[in-house]
């Protein structure tokens, strides 16, 4: 059976708000040595500025699926991209770094309403032997806007200024609130449970505790009495969080689904290190091409382009891929070499040949996509319908961290590396450092991931496991048994 053009078009809709909120976190990277300069900051200092925007969106994640549940999924993704729209406006009129940082945590704040509950809406309307070709249809908007994101915003800082970055969002948004009101359900859950308001506070307190906690190691001069006590109370907030998000009857998160293997690989123990080292890439590739080589926000945009057009065409082949090999197998092969795209970026300099630099830049950005892609599928490749909507929120929730922590360990190891050198401003030695940092942080993941079964993901992917050989020599006509369905509960 086909995939049902309803649930396309719920699907499609879904994507354009990603597309506006995918655009977002790209178009500013090339943009972000002429934010800095404009506010008297460096450009280091503004990887607060993707980090407050990353976890603020995860810090209110938590609440999407229970406002959902209440207002309308809907009523909640038409508000979402009401408030996105605003606040990218107030973001592109921020007279200073401080008011800029406030409009991006609200940016943040919006954000976190459109993807767990768009993705929820596609969830809800989409049978299991559709979610493939759903959940695809949501992964292009965050490999095409990347590829629009650099080269945009590098042409729209150098033709005009970095202010009318935020204000493409405008016409977007009013399109995708058009289209949410006029063709998406209004579903809402037929019990309201009450909200959790101590689990939501404990986890909003430790990721504000994160954020700044990263700034104050990240900065200029690493204050670290400061950064290790944010990060400690971080740390021990977010454990008191996670002991009462087990214990509550009807919490604001719910941890159920980190018991189903494949869910627990693909969103902490391998899905967090890869997004983590891979989200480090697109902030440190365009400092270093403009700081560390001086070159325009239009050059930098034009070879990001490579590196953002590689991660899109590769999306072309990574459903057959999967088909053929298996999401353990990609997962594995890929994870391997992803972190030595990461770590090759190190060697692009000046005098390297534009050949090389492009293969480069095509390595890492291709391994970026179907990493991400891969992790999307195995992640939702044995949750139960009905735990769908609880999913979507903790996946979400676990990817903006990872995400937030990828940009503030590169941003850390930029520093760290210049203090060492007792330098007064940043190098290519420092990137380099950084670049290697970041691909053996990747590398990490290895070990979750061949922890998979065989046949992990295969009921979504179409991927046929060889069958086990019988006792006796002769092969029996049935797959393993999969390792990748529900963990024991410690």
């Amino acid at each position: 059976m086909r995939f049902s053009s309803r649930s396309m078009v719920i699907a499609l809709i879904v994507a354009c708000a990603f597309f506006m909120e995918n655009l977002d976190a790209t178009i500013i990277v090339t943009a972000v040595p002429a934010i800095a300069q404009s506010f008297g900051t460096t450009a280091t200092r503004m990887s607060l500025a993707i980090t407050a925007y990353v976890l603020a969106t995860a810090a209110c994640i938590p609440a999407s699926g229970w406002l959902a549940d209440r207002v309308g999924a809907r009523n909640l993704f038409g508000a979402a991209i009401g408030a996105f729209t605003l606040s990218s406006m107030a973001c592109g009129a921020a007279p200073s770094f401080l008011t800029f940082i406030a409009a991006r945590v609200a940016q943040g704040a919006a954000a976190a309403m459109m993807s767990p509950v768009g993705r929820l809406v596609v969830l809800r309307n989409t049978e299991k032997r559709d979610l493939m070709q759903a959940l695809s249809t949501l992964v292009w908007p965050a490999l095409f806007a990347p590829v629009l994101g650099p080269p945009l915003g590098g042409f729209i800082t150098g033709a005009a200024s970095w202010r009318w970055i935020f204000y493409v969002n405008v016409p977007i948004g009013l399109a995708g609130l058009s289209l949410v009101l006029a063709f998406v359900p209004n579903q809402k859950a037929a019990e309201r449970a009450a909200f959790d308001g101590k689990g939501f506070g404990l986890l909003a307190v430790a990721l504000a505790c994160l954020t700044y906690g990263l700034d104050a190691i990240g900065s200029r001069q690493i204050d670290l009495p400061l950064g290790a006590s944010l990060l400690g109370a971080a740390a021990a907030i977010g454990w008191l969080a996670v002991r009462h998000l087990a214990a509550a009857p009807a919490p604001v998160v719910r941890l159920q689904s980190l018991r189903m293997r494949t869910f627990f690989v693909g969103c902490v123990s391998g899905g967090s290190i890869s997004r983590a080292a891979i989200s480090a890439t697109p902030f440190l590739l365009p400092l270093m091409l403009e700081v560390g080589f001086g070159l325009s926000p239009v050059v930098s945009g034009l070879l990001l382009l490579i590196y953002m057009a590689a991660n899109l065409l590769m999306k072309t082949v990574t459903n057959p891929i999967l088909r053929r090999f298996g999401m353990r197998s990609v997962l594995v092969a890929n994870c391997a070499i992803a972190s030595v795209g990461i770590a090759a970026c190190a060697a692009i300099s000046p005098a390297l040949p534009l050949a090389l630099t492009a293969l480069i830049l095509i390595l890492a950005g291709a391994s970026r996509s179907m990493q991400f892609t891969a992790l999307t599928f195995v992640t939702f490749a044995d949750i139960a319908p009905e735990e769908r909507a609880s999913a979507s929120v903790l996946s979400s929730l676990t990817q903006q961290i990872s995400m937030g922590m990828g940009v503030s360990v590169g941003a850390l190891m930029l520093n760290f590396s210049r203090l060492l050198r007792h330098a007064p401003q940043l190098t290519l030695f420092d990137f380099r450092l950084a670049f290697v940092a970041a691909g053996l942080l990747g590398a990490l993941a290895l070990f979750s991931y061949a922890g998979l079964a065989a046949d992990a993901g295969a009921e979504i992917s179409g991927h046929r496991v060889s069958a086990e050989p019988a006792p006796g020599g002769s092969r029996a006509g049935r797959r393993p048994r999969a390792s990748s369905r529900r963990m024991t509960p410690r």
